[in-house]
């Protein structure tokens, strides 16, 4: 069953030269130059995100900045300790001028490692300094320029703590192989 098509109906058009009553001639419209609301407002949203992701890039926050490194160290840490268990020998992280290495010991004394991760590195942040304190009974704690991993997965407590110009942090194990970055130990 089809449905019967409906009337088109067009507007009427009015001749330039008939004059009814209350009806006015149809005239072209010229058309309107510019930019629509929509338009205006679409190149405004994006000019506002590339401002933001501009300032946003310039404006880094050094405390930030070192918690990230601590971070980052830690977990390198972690590492390094799993991997003095797999090679059965142990691993030590020594800070050096501008980064860390770390160094294995074999049979003919320790020998710096040179693969990706525990191979040696720069610091991504500037970093002033280093302390390693190993926390002892009763209060007292022995300093070191290095961090020993041993081979067995129980070590000694240790804190290592990064100095920048924007603060300090540390990163500390109580011995059981996780370290953890100190919490509010930024400035």
């Amino acid at each position: 069953m089809s449905a019967a098509p409906f009337p088109r109906v067009f507007p009427a058009r009015v001749r330039a030269g008939s004059r009814r009553a209350g009806v006015r001639p149809v005239q072209a419209r010229a058309p309107q130059r510019g930019f629509t609301l929509l338009e205006v407002l679409v190149v405004l949203v994006i000019g506002g995100l590339l401002v933001s992701l501009a300032s946003l890039s310039f404006s880094r926050n050094p405390r930030t900045d070192l918690l990230e490194q601590a971070q980052r160290l830690a977990l390198v840490f972690e590492t390094a300790g799993d991997e003095a268990q797999l090679r059965a020998a142990p691993i030590a992280w020594q800070p050096i001028a501008g980064g860390y290495r770390f160094t294995v010991r074999g049979r003919d004394g320790w020998r710096p490692l040179a693969d990706e991760l525990l191979g040696p590195t720069r610091w991504r942040e500037p970093i002033n300094g280093v302390a390693i304190q190993h926390p002892g009974e009763g209060g007292t704690a022995q300093r070191s320029n290095t961090l020993v991993f041993g081979t067995e997965s129980v070590g000694t407590p240790v804190v290592v703590t990064l100095f920048s110009d924007a603060g300090s942090i540390s990163i500390a194990s109580d011995g059981s192989g996780r370290f953890d970055v100190a919490s509010g130990a930024a400035r």
